[in-house]
């Protein structure tokens, strides 16, 4: 019996117990016999026997702890960027336990399901683990039989030099937030991610005991861990009516066109915080100086950049930012307003830096009245504490301030308003996980680590948004969880990077696996400072080892925000040797992310990265060679990068200039730690 819809999507009882639904791209099969669901996409990828659970009083119920399952509701929907659809919703229903309620979201031409479920009861209910999706029956499909999964293992935040992890069965592996189950050779792939970030951390993780084969897949709201900096269980979630996080599977023949599509989805349900600005073009302090930041090195850097390399074509809209970073506190304020008025007559504009959730003194200190608070409150106050009012254990040496404080409210109030009377037009974010713990907070309606993150980030970003200071204010974050994300322009896309090949090949580990973030989640992915010649903690770098490291950052999507001390002779002459190279910054200015062209490495990077630039009817190629010692020939497939592998292309070395004509294959001969970026046109455009 077909059930009426007046969408593109079909919905049919095919009998008293099965419900089938399909938009010609995915089905949701419904056995109301057994309250089993199961997800199938095209070439019989699929995710079969699908219970829901959740943990309460002592014990975790699923599904098929119930006796009745029925379908209770059917309708159509539209939602902005998603388009006409269904929502489905499969009520099941026990006596003695609360009713358990499975939402399905399907679209006319996605090939995607969204989920969510919900606990309901009539006293007060409380989970701090509610698991949306369940399946011992995971297949990644495959024309002839079962192509082997490799499995994207997505960090919870950037912190500790934590890097993205592709893995194979036998496994036991947790991703947050998001991951993706692919075929390495055919792409094909299963993409599954939380679509909701204002209340639970949600983990995914996969178990196998045999090679090629996906046993356990356990989609929850709920996690905690080492890897999201937690020595706390995740907080109760609590209400009369309890909801899990909403979840995006998708299926899809290219993983990464499926990580593009849910990096969109998200921001369907809750848009990037808008930047109508150009790509972040400057300088950042740290790496230049760390702790020894001085007046000289701030006002040399901006007098340096304006006078012999912002002529050579180095900006963006005609100005560049100056960043401090941490240790601006060495400055007197006369020595402040000095150095910004320098900057500003150089016509750039000042960043700051600022760590609003994390403390950094000892016990000697805990006494010491917080900003803003007129003595009302003492940093003992305001730091996160456990249920048995314990301080929490530091996490890179800094304590956690719960942002739901009210001295803390007090304290961002008085450290933005500091920031917007000095002029700033730029703020690093830096060690946010802290927001994020869990632990015991002072607003007693916020129970989990999640809410009380997107409760002082949400206070923050309005205190410095335009429609309150009136002017924009460019917000980055550093060291942050990946979600929530609608708070900031741009986020560091890995932890710290400095100016090795090793660093290189760390950042571009976070871009083979987080491409898709920029300009979806957040406006621009940050590649973090572009160091060309010398970090104060490192020795100094290789010509090709430097030019490496501004390579990476161009195509990142990007921030570029350079990292020396230009004072020193071979870093200025970097500058002016590679920073006047217009096609590269026209690179950069762009402000899209390159892709990867393969992703199966394991803990390490691709060495090749494209970006199709439709406008120009062109294509961009990136290729890298991670070895320090040895020279390499790197043979790429025109056609497994996207490109037409009948076409001829002419091809431009964007470092070198050189020009030539390639097609179906491209051989690069790089020089150990050398990269090239070579711009592609078909012949006869």
């Amino acid at each position: 019996m077909m059930l009426t819809s007046d969408t593109a999507v079909q919905v049919q009882q095919q009998n008293v117990n099965l419900v089938s639904v399909t938009n010609g791209h995915v089905s949701l099969e419904i056995n109301l016999e057994n309250g089993e669901v199961s997800f199938i996409g095209n070439h019989s990828s699929h995710v079969k026997g699908i219970r829901s659970s959740f943990r309460w009083q002592g014990r975790e119920y699923s599904t098929d702890h119930y006796q009745n399952h029925e379908l209770t509701a059917q309708e159509d929907i539209v939602r902005e960027g998603f388009g006409k659809g269904i929502r489905l919703v499969v009520l099941h229903r026990a006596s003695l336990l609360p009713q358990l309620e499975q939402h399905f979201y399907m679209y006319e031409s996605s090939p995607y399901v969204l989920v969510q479920t919900a606990i309901v009861g009539d006293e007060e209910l409380k989970a701090n683990r509610m698991a949306v999706i369940q399946s011992k029956t995971i297949s990644i499909g495959g024309e002839s039989g079962q192509d082997e999964p490799s499995i994207l293992r997505v960090p919870f935040d950037n912190d500790k030099w934590v890097r993205y992890t592709v893995v194979k069965p036998p496994l036991d592996v947790e991703s947050y937030e998001a991951t993706a189950l692919f075929a390495p050779d055919s792409r094909r792939g299963i993409v599954m991610g939380s679509l909701t970030h204002k209340v639970w951390k949600t983990g995914i993780r996969m178990q196998s005991e045999k090679s090629g084969h996906i046993e356990g897949l356990d989609l929850y709201g709920g996690a905690v861990s080492e890897l999201t900096r937690d020595s706390q269980p995740h907080g109760y979630v609590k209400g009369k009516r309890v909801e899990s996080p909403l979840v995006f599977v998708g299926f899809y023949e290219d993983y990464r066109d499926g990580l593009e599509a849910y990096g969109q989805a998200n921001a369907w349900i809750e848009a990037q915080l808008p930047w109508e600005g150009g790509v972040p073009i400057g300088w950042n302090s740290w790496s230049a100086a760390m702790s020894d930041l001085d007046y000289d090195l701030y006002t040399a850097t901006s007098d340096f950049l304006k006078n012999e390399v912002q002529p050579l074509g180095f900006e963006n809209e005609e100005t560049l930012y100056i960043n401090f970073d941490a240790f601006w506190d060495n400055f007197t304020p006369e020595e402040m307003k000095s150095a910004l008025d320098r900057v500003r007559q150089n016509g750039h504009r000042a960043g700051t830096y600022w760590t609003p959730f994390a403390f950094w003194g000892g016990p000697d200190q805990f006494g010491q009245a917080v900003e803003g608070t007129n003595g009302k409150y003492t940093y003992a106050d305001i730091l996160l504490r456990d249920s048995e009012g314990e301080i929490l254990p530091d996490v890179d040496g800094g304590l956690a301030i719960d942002p739901t404080h009210p001295g803390n409210l007090q304290r961002i109030d008085w450290f933005t308003d500091k920031f917007i009377a000095e002029g700033f037009e730029y703020i690093k974010l830096d060690f946010l996980a802290h927001g994020s713990l869990e632990g015991q907070h002072h607003n007693s309606d916020i129970t989990t680590g999640i809410a009380a993150y997107h409760y002082g980030m949400s206070y923050l970003q309005h205190k410095i948004s335009p429609e309150v200071i009136g002017r924009p204010f460019f917000i980055n974050l550093s060291i942050a969880p990946l979600f929530p994300y609608a708070f900031a322009h741009s986020r560091r896309i890995s932890c710290d990077v400095f100016g090795t090949l090793a660093d290189t090949e760390y950042m571009l580990n976070s871009l083979t696996h987080g491409w898709w973030m920029s300009n979806t989640l957040y406006r621009y992915n940050d590649p973090d400072h572009s160091v060309l010649y010398k970090s104060f903690n490192q020795e100094a770098t290789g010509w090709h080892e430097g030019r490496s490291r501004l390579t990476a950052s161009v195509i990142a999507g990007t921030v570029l925000l350079l990292g020396d001390d230009f004072r020193k002779e071979e870093a200025a002459e970097r500058a002016r040797e590679w920073l006047g190279n217009k096609d590269i910054l026209n690179v950069a200015r762009m402000g899209k992310t390159f892709r990867p062209v393969e992703g199966d490495f394991g803990k390490l990077s691709s060495d090749v990265f494209v970006l199709e630039s439709p406008e120009e009817k062109s294509f961009y190629l990136a290729v890298f060679n991670f070895d320090a010692e040895q020279a390499a020939v790197k043979s790429i497939s025109l056609e497994r990068a996207g490109l037409n592998t009948n076409a001829v292309y002419l091809l431009q070395d964007l470092w070198e200039g050189s020009q030539g004509e390639t097609s179906g294959e491209l051989t690069v001969s790089l020089e150990p730690a050398e990269s090239k970026i070579f711009r592609l046109t078909v012949k006869g455009n």
